[in-house]
């Protein structure tokens, strides 16, 4: 059985990856800021989870576990 994680827990098991959490509780001053979560999945990647998370109606979310080292392509090459 999946056992519950921290944010720093799952951070360091599974470093500059996507994971899939479920039962994802947050901080309670921070609802954006993940407190502890179960890992589903760690085999994924963004678009899978994205298409996961959407089937299963936001009972799954995707993350990637170090967000500062994530390069995301949405700007790069675009001048208007």
């Amino acid at each position: 059985m999946p056992e519950r994680l921290t944010w720093e827990q799952i951070q360091e098991k599974y470093p500059d990856q996507w994971v899939g959490l479920a039962e994802v509780e947050y901080e309670p001053d921070n609802d954006a800021t993940i407190k502890s979560a179960v890992v589903k999945y760690t085999d994924k990647s963004k678009s899978e989870l994205t298409r996961m998370q959407i089937q299963t109606n936001g009972s799954l979310l995707g993350v990637y576990t170090t967000p500062d080292n994530i390069f995301q392509m949405g700007a790069v090459g675009y001048f208007g």
